[in-house]
């Protein structure tokens, strides 16, 4: 599954984080990173998924 959430990420980031955490804090901060540009929200989204 976390192979679909990276790659979900990668299309558009808070979608990942959202299947992996909910509405949640990281949620937000995925949303406020990815807009003030893409590949933070990417590497934050991808570091989400992955520190499980």
């Amino acid at each position: 599954m976390d192979v679909l959430r990276i790659i979900l990420s990668v299309i558009i980031p808070p979608v990942g984080v959202f299947l992996q955490v909910g509405i949640g804090l990281q949620f937000w901060l995925n949303i406020l990173l990815t807009l003030l540009g893409y590949f933070p929200g990417l590497i934050h989204a991808i570091w989400v998924i992955t520190r499980d």
